[in-house]
Formats: C-alpha cells, sequence, structure tokens
C-alpha cells in the first residue's frame, strides 16, 4: 500500500486496486467460481440444511465439498456459497496472495487471519442492501493510532469479469466509517440511499474496504450475472464471520488444511484437536 493509497483508504474507507490479479489467475477464477455455482445452485434448497448462528438465514451444507450455500438461480435473486476454499484447490491461490496481504497487512495491526470467504452471484434484477456505517460496534470499528490505520474487519473483493454502472457494482458512501451517527435515511435500497456511489471495475481489479463503511450493491439492471470473490480479514483471535459459521471455529476440512503451506495456515484461527494432532501442529489464538 503506497502513500497515496493509505491516504485515500483513510479518507474514503475504500480503495480500488486496478490489475491486483494477472489474467491467468482470472481465468483460472472465473472457471471455479462457475463450475462451483453449477453445483451449488442445484444443491441450494436441498437437505441437510443449518440455520445461521443469527438465526436469520438457513443454509445447504455440503460436507463433503465443504462449502455452505443460500439462495436460488432467478431473476432477482443471489446465491450466497460460503467456505468455498474446501471446494476447489483453484481458491489456494488466494490465500496469502502476497499483492493481498501487502495491503492487508498495512491496515490491519495485530497478525491478520481470514474469517469471511463467500462467493456472490448476483442476478440479474437483484441488489444488495444497503448496510454498515457509523457507530456499529467493536468488532468492524476503523481506528487510526500511533502505528497508523488500525481495522478489524476489513474485505477484499475479487472481479472475474467486467462490472459496469449498469451490471450491480459494488456500491458505497465514501467515509461513512468515520461517522458519528448511523444513517438516519429509511430502507436499504442502495439505488435511493443519498451519497451513494457505484464503482465500475475491470477483470482482475479488486476493492479493498472497511466493514465499518456503508455498502452496498446497486440494481444489477444488466442481462448478465455478476460473479465476485469476497476475502474478509481480520486479527487473528476474530472467529469466523461467514453467516453460516458466525463466531464459530474457522471451517476448513482436514484436506484443505493438508494442501496449505505453514504460512497459509497461519491464515486461519483455530483447528479441531483431531486436525491439530494429525498435522503435529499447534495454533496461535
Amino acid at each position: 500500500m503506497n502513500e497515496i493509497e493509505r491516504y485515500e483508504f483513510d479518507r474514503v474507507g475504500y480503495i480500488t486496486i486496478r490489475g491486483l490479479l494477472a489474467s491467468e489467475q482470472v481465468g483460472r477464477l472465473a472457471a471455479a467460481v462457475d463450475a462451483l455455482e453449477e453445483e451449488a445452485a442445484a444443491r441450494a434448497a436441498a437437505a441437510p440444511r443449518r440455520k445461521s448462528p443469527t438465526g436469520l438465514l438457513e443454509y445447504h451444507h455440503n460436507a463433503e465439498r465443504g462449502y455452505y450455500v443460500n439462495g436460488a438461480r432467478e431473476n432477482g435473486n443471489t446465491i450466497i456459497i460460503e467456505d468455498f476454499f474446501n471446494a476447489d484447490s483453484e481458491f489456494d491461490a488466494l490465500v496469502n496472495h502476497a499483492p493481498t496481504m501487502a495491503y492487508i497487512d498495512a491496515i490491519v495491526q495485530e497478525r491478520p487471519t481470514i474469517n469471511n470467504s463467500e462467493i456472490r452471484i448476483r442476478y440479474p434484477g437483484n441488489q444488495t442492501g444497503t448496510h454498515m456505517g457509523g457507530p456499529i460496534g467493536v468488532k468492524h470499528r476503523y481506528g487510526y493510532n500511533q502505528k497508523g490505520i488500525n481495522c478489524m474487519m476489513v474485505r477484499m473483493v475479487y472481479f472475474v469479469h467486467d462490472v459496469g454502472p449498469e451490471d450491480g457494482p459494488f456500491c458505497v458512501v465514501p467515509a461513512t466509517h468515520k461517522s458519528n451517527m448511523v444513517s438516519p435515511y429509511e430502507g436499504r435500497n442502495p439505488d435511493k440511499e443519498p451519497g451513494m456511489i457505484g464503482l465500475p471495475v475491470k477483470a482482475g481489479d479488486a476493492i479493498l474496504f472497511t466493514e465499518n463503511l456503508r455498502h452496498g450493491g446497486l440494481t444489477n439492471r444488466s442481462d448478465q450475472t455478476r460473479k465476485t470473490v469476497h476475502i474478509g480479514y481480520g486479527p487473528f483471535w476474530m472467529k469466523s464471520q461467514n453467516i453460516a459459521t458466525m463466531d464459530e471455529d474457522q471451517y476448513l476440512l482436514p484436506q484443505t488444511y493438508a494442501r496449505y503451506s505453514p504460512e497459509q495456515r497461519q491464515l486461519f484461527r483455530a483447528w479441531p484437536i483431531t486436525v491439530e494432532r494429525e498435522f503435529g501442529e499447534r495454533n496461535e489464538g
């Protein structure tokens, strides 16, 4: 993160990073997302089911491939696939991805770990309701101290295809990560909220933002299904922030963990004792 990026991130709460992923990486990730969409969409309404610890949503759990899925493949709807790392080794390239970690290490002062992993597939007509912004609790806090930027939850969104103004772009209300008041505007429609701006991107770009920033997704007014890969980071003591496994240990299958290097393993917080014994390791935190 250079000086200008650091300044802009502090000023508005997000930055757009052009070309963070190489074109070859984008192609492989896009193919993996497409393949997982086909399987997950067919299973989204099937058993076994698991209600989120928050009580808000219910997910299909594919225990063999280790992912959770919610939603429906239809216009106006979205499919969210959580813990996608388990499902395909193509996503391993994003675990301890050096260009990404250079940004994360610059804004998360404690040892960072991955606490969120989701693929969002937004069909034509869909929007993501506005949320966050202002004083919303310690977990999402944005801070600044003598060492510089000090974030809790942050998220990197990777784009595997171009997203134009009509394609349901990610949107933000800049600088609301520093607001002392909760938004007074009624409803969660991002198309109607004052101050909301869309962020068009190209394939290979990424958007990094603090979860304390007010954000959402504008309505997808095109015929293109919008697909993005999200990875969230925070201090090592923070547990899973995926909706299906909220505040539980991060969920990786033993075979997924076995694929990882020691550096990649450090990006996940805690393990069942059976996994620790199997790999002869003791994990921090």
